[in-house]
């Protein structure tokens, strides 16, 4: 079960850019992250190569948790994501991300956003 302060430590090192980074540190081996109704993509190396491969397509990233709330091993955090690509096209997410946690890490993630406005 997360604390405050460790979700908190977590959000901190999100906002700071620093996304593949949180995955490596505070996700399971065995962890998953789903797209709103999309199948999960599942183990912690998996999600490490894909976040990296979306920021690889990306010149600036600002990553903002406008609230979050832990209640046991269940975390949601209600994220702004503002990506511009190397187009100079701005993607804005505005996006709820729901996680359960195992001990200190987090084992299963599902965003959920707008689909219209898709994911870079």
């Amino acid at each position: 079960m997360p604390s405050r302060a460790l979700l908190d430590e977590f959000i901190a090192v999100v906002e700071a850019g620093d996304h593949a980074g949180a995955i490596e540190r505070y996700y399971t081996e065995d962890s998953s992250m789903q797209e709103n109704a999309a199948p999960p993509r599942v183990g912690r190396d998996v999600l490490v190569a894909h976040e990296r491969g979306v920021l690889a397509r990306m010149t600036h990233v600002y990553s903002k948790a406008m609230s979050s709330v832990v209640e046991g091993d269940h975390v949601a955090i209600h994220w702004i994501f503002e990506l511009t690509d190397k187009s100079g096209k701005l993607h804005r997410i505005d996006e709820v991300s729901l996680q359960q946690w195992r001990g200190d890490r987090i084992f299963r993630e599902r965003f959920f956003y707008d689909p219209s406005r898709p994911k870079a």
